[in-house]
């Protein structure tokens, strides 16, 4: 094999292997990225489900606590068993279950039967049933509290048990309350995930999961036979065989995370497990993510790769061609210099040899001729036809007897213009052009394409007696070539162009949908965890009864993060709900009527507090939609257009479009630049538009409508002028079904702790009572208003006391602790008091924090008054 052969063939070999080297190193490369991508997004979703859990437990972990304290309960179970009021008890645990809505409350006594039940009335009753065998109990009589999941006794179905022991004056136990939560809202909250979302026990125990049951009750690892006979003894999963989960660990994923086969229950693919456990109740929390988006980034890293490739291949190629074409260029010019005497020698005689056979064919000898491969015609000085050869007859068609000495050589250019063979142009004119140069004798070169696509050379030099002779030589298939190399050499230009630019634009759409996506996700996350973990961490402290510095302090941090949660959390726990599709809309049938004179009333008393009028048209259309979802539109759409209108009003009503009916609120505001209506849907986007904005506005209020819009397919939009106010608008679709199907508007006031609660309100501005006083009242409210403190006590002798109240602090140009103080006195004791201030100072804050007092600023938002004064009412209830 020659040298040079087998340096390609290595050469190529070499090629091929740093090909597949570098694409199997960038899928590996990709494919562990992706692998680490998967493991750090899922402790992400890891900790938010933890979060979910134990908030759900929080929410209910104070209860025992309180019950525990109850006089009614620890009297009860202080005396002898026959002498319980069951019937009384019964129906306190009710009541109290109505208001935290757990699964069942149940009240033991010291020897671990049950004596009361809030289920008393139920098949499953708790009541009578002997619980001395439950961890929870036995742990809580010795511990003073204690936590145990387990499926219920009586009514067979699984929750979380938290128990506080009931104690006497001495400080001796004497029963138990135990709380029992199911965890129903969180298994419905994982179902919407992809990955596979399991919580084990202390055991490894899997008892709650978001698949279906072949993942619950089994056991992660196998159990020792001590906790096996642990969990038969105490029938936490009542008799249930634990099978394994056969798993295999098949790598690690980084940070924590290992790549696993699961074999029974079988799953088809490999996927990235991990764990997070949850210390304070002793369970585990482990999340398996389908690890098949690193196969197929591994794959797209391999084609991307290979394709890159593509360029480095052509461009050696190219240096190849062009390093091959220096050679031959300068093998050329050296041969070329070698035979330029040669072919100039070769010319001479060649053109001289023409020019020799013309001259004797003017002598009558013809057979020099016809061995030329050019056409050729000699001209005497005459201009006449003297000798041709036969190639000169083929190339023009003459006819054989149009070919004769003497014929006039303008004879010959007028029969081949009359075939259209001389160009372009005036016949005429190109006709008087050859003669000139044959009568001038010059000697030419030129072109000529026929119609029928053959190109000819001509050449014409004169006879050294006069005359002329002319060659025609075909060179077609060199025209054809070159033609071929042009538009190969063009189109290849133009598809590296087209490749290089559809990568170029598909990169910049991947990093751009990257961006938006990542700087939403970020922003979320940013505001959402901080008064949620406060919430979380601070919440448990808090206890019925009198509390000392600590605890108050304690309370007061609870206070203002969940004043924070209350501005902030719902919006961006929407926009999450949005955003992932847990929110599924539920179409029925919605009449606009009832609901718009509800949000009318509603929000009536927020405009009038602003000076502002607020109207609305009645509307008999029906449409399909979500109610509680389309109720959420409008309310951020009157919210905004009260907010952003310094005078004039607000307008909302409806209108028919087509098949959709467009719902409108109109206000008077201060208007939107028009460059930025399609912006104010962004997320965490507000107008600096020059006015006071409340605390409440995080930016997320129309980025929640626009989402919500997208839900129920219905189209949002706004038309704005600039100091003359704005127009948002949804168009939602007719309801064309059963008009006896028609729900009503989804009222805000379906059961509250408002309805019938005596409010006091002192307050010595007769703007702010009265406006307080009407949102009051559209709560349900029974409001008295009272200008200042000598009117309180005037109401204070001759009625009882009310449920809650607000008071003005300065009132009267004095500290309200005098007047508290003395309505305490009046009443026999004081109810709870939220104090108003227009701007308190902090030493205001903290003597007020001392006294377990809360504060409002003015203008009162309706949202946190809210807020405050269920909480209030819900302790003091």
């Amino acid at each position: 094999m020659p040298r040079s052969r087998l340096a390609r063939l290595v050469t190529l070999l070499i090629l091929l292997l740093a090909m597949a080297g570098s694409v199997a190193l960038g899928g590996w490369w990709a494919w562990r990225r992706a692998l680490g991508g998967i493991a750090a997004q899922s402790a992400d979703r890891l900790n938010l489900h933890a979060l979910a859990v134990q908030r759900l437990i929080d929410r209910f972990t104070v209860l025992p606590d309180v019950l525990a304290l109850d006089p009614e309960l620890r009297a009860a179970l202080s005396g002898p068993t026959a002498s319980i009021d069951t019937p009384a008890l019964n129906r306190k645990l009710e009541q109290a279950n109505g208001a935290v809505h757990a699964s069942t409350l149940t009240l033991l006594d010291r020897d671990g039967h049950a004596v009361a039940a809030n289920n008393w009335n139920t098949p499953e009753s708790n009541v009578g049933l002997d619980y001395r065998f439950r961890p929870y109990f036995q742990d809580a009589m010795r511990d003073g509290h204690s936590t145990f999941y387990a499926l219920g006794v009586s009514t067979n179905v699984p929750g979380y048990f938290i128990t506080r022991t009931v104690d006497d004056d001495t400080g001796r136990h004497i029963g138990v309350v135990v709380v029992k939560i199911t965890l129903d809202d969180v298994r419905q909250d994982w179902a919407r995930e992809e990955d596979i979302v399991l919580l084990a026990d202390r055991h490894g125990v899997v008892f709650l999961a978001n698949r279906g049951p072949e993942w619950m009750y089994r056991a992660l690892h196998a159990l020792d036979p001590r906790d096996a006979l642990s969990i038969d003894r105490t029938r936490q999963y009542g008799g249930r065989t634990l099978p394994l989960i056969v798993r295999t660990r098949v790598g690690t994923a980084g940070d924590g995370a290992d790549q696993v086969r699961v074999s029974s229950p079988e799953l088809p693919h490999e996927v990235i497990w991990r764990s997070l456990p949850l210390p304070q109740q002793a369970w585990t929390l482990h999340l398996l993510a389908d690890a098949r988006p690193a196969t197929v980034a591994a794959r797209n890293a391999a084609l991307i790769v290979l394709a890159g490739w593509l360029p480095v291949i052509l461009f050696g190629l190219f240096l190849q061609q062009r390093i091959r074409l220096a050679r031959l260029r300068l093998r050329s010019r050296e041969e070329l210099e070698r035979m330029v005497a040669h072919h100039a020698a070769a010319l001479r005689s060649a053109q001289d040899s023409i020019v020799a056979a013309a001259h004797e064919a003017t002598q009558g000898v013809h057979g020099n001729l016809e061995h030329l491969p050019q056409g050729v015609s000699v001209v005497d000085a005459s201009l006449r036809l003297v000798a041709w050869n036969s190639r000169y007859q083929q190339i023009f068609g003459f006819p054989d007897d149009y070919m004769r000495v003497g014929r006039p050589i303008e004879d010959m250019f007028r029969f081949n213009a009359r075939r259209g063979l001389l160009g372009p142009g005036d016949p005429e004119e190109a006709i008087q052009r050859r003669l000139a140069y044959l009568r001038a004798g010059s000697p030419h070169m030129y072109e000529r394409e026929r119609p029928d696509g053959t190109t000819f050379e001509i050449r014409g030099n004169p006879l050294p007696d006069g005359g002329f002779v002319t060659s025609y030589a075909d060179i077609t298939a060199y025209k054809a070539a070159a033609r071929e190399l042009r538009s190969l050499a063009t189109s290849l230009e133009q598809r590296v162009d087209e490749r290089t630019r559809d990568l170029h634009e598909a990169k910049a759409e991947a990093e751009r949908a990257n961006r938006s996506k990542t700087r939403f996700i970020a922003a979320a996350v940013h505001d959402l965890l901080q008064p949620l973990n406060a919430a979380r961490l601070f919440i448990g402290t808090l206890a019925e009864g009198r509390l000392d510095a600590n605890e108050r302090e304690l309370a007061e941090r609870v206070r203002s993060a969940l004043d924070t949660q209350d501005e902030l959390l719902a919006s961006l726990l929407d926009v999450s709900r949005l955003e992932g599709g847990a929110v599924e809309p539920r179409f029925t049938a919605v009449a606009l009527g009832p609901m718009l004179a509800d949000l009318a009333r509603q929000f009536a008393v927020l405009a009038d507090s602003r000076g502002l009028r607020l109207r609305w048209v009645d509307s008999a259309f029906v449409v399909r939609a979500d109610a509680l979802l389309l109720r959420r539109v409008l309310q951020n759409f009157l919210s905004n257009a009260i907010h952003y209108t310094p005078r004039g009003g607000v307008l909302i009503g409806a209108r028919r479009q087509d098949d959709a009916v467009r719902i409108e609120v109109w206000d008077t505001g201060l208007g939107i630049p028009e460059a930025k209506t399609r912006a104010i849907f962004d997320e965490f986007l507000r107008l600096d538009n020059g006015m006071d904005r409340d605390r409440r506005s995080s930016g997320l209020g129309l980025s929640i409508v626009d989402r919500i819009g997208r839900l129920l397919g219905a189209r949002v939009g706004v038309r704005s002028r600039l100091g003359r106010g704005s127009v948002f608008s949804i168009a939602v679709p007719v309801y064309r079904g059963d008009a006896d199907a028609v729900a009503p508007g989804a009222s805000a006031e379906d059961e509250s702790p408002f309805t019938g609660a005596r409010v006091m309100l002192v307050d010595a501005d007769a703007v702010t009572r009265q406006a307080t006083a009407r949102l009051l009242s559209s709560w349900g409210c029974d409001v008295v208003a009272v200008p200042g403190a000598s009117a309180a006590m005037r109401y204070a002798e001759t009625d009882e006391a009310p449920s809650i109240v607000l008071l003005e602090d300065p009132i009267d140009g004095m500290a309200t602790e005098e007047l508290r103080v003395a309505l305490g006195s009046r009443w026999g004791s004081l109810p709870p008091v939220v104090l108003i201030a227009e701007a308190p100072s902090a030493s205001d804050v903290e003597r007020a924090a001392a006294a377990g007092l809360r504060y409002l600023t003015k203008p009162l938002a309706p949202a946190r008054l809210r807020a405050v004064m269920s909480r209030l009412l819900m302790l003091a209830g």
